[in-house]
């Protein structure tokens, strides 16, 4: 087994997996059925997948402004920034974590966003309940929190950040 990390364009073949891997962790994350996950798919300005050894290790879908997105955090950079691209979320498997597969995703999104003209890259991340580690991470990419907000019923708090490219 090579352990080496392959990022690749998500396609149908991904979905089921993908999906299992959305609820393996969706105490950190919104839930998704596979309609909706294939509709953020569609329009994801980003939808990829990162494999190890042929199975579905992690997956980012980000987004850019004025997409018919309905989640509370997209909206919310949609009415403070004119031009963005909105991380709505970056699944790494719990077995694949410490691999450097967070690294890799998010030196692809920050290239991605330099390529097209995008000088900004926005994120949430879960304060109540904390996430430490995700808080951690976005830190060492230069993230830096742009506001707060209470969703899910009240339930949970996130920290708005943003990155100035």
């Amino acid at each position: 087994m090579s352990k080496i990390p392959v990022l690749l364009n998500a396609s149908n073949n991904h979905m089921q997996e993908i999906l299992k891997l959305n609820q393996d962790l969706v105490h950190f994350l919104s839930d998704l059925d596979m309609a909706s996950l294939t509709e953020l798919g569609n329009m994801a300005e980003m939808f990829k997948v990162v494999e190890v050894d042929g199975k579905v290790a992690a997956f980012l879908i980000a987004v850019r402004e004025n997409k018919p997105y309905a989640s509370v955090n997209y909206k919310w950079f949609l009415d403070n920034y004119d031009k963005f691209l909105y991380v709505d979320r970056v699944v790494v498997s719990e077995d694949y974590q410490h691999m450097g597969i967070g690294r890799l995703i998010y030196n692809e999104v920050f290239n991605h966003a330099k390529s097209t003209g995008v000088d900004k890259v926005t994120a949430e991340i879960d304060i109540k309940p904390p996430n430490p580690v995700s808080l951690k991470f976005h830190e060492a990419f230069g993230f830096k929190e742009v506001g707060k907000q209470m969703v899910a019923g009240g339930k949970k708090e996130v920290s708005l950040q943003s990155v100035q490219l």
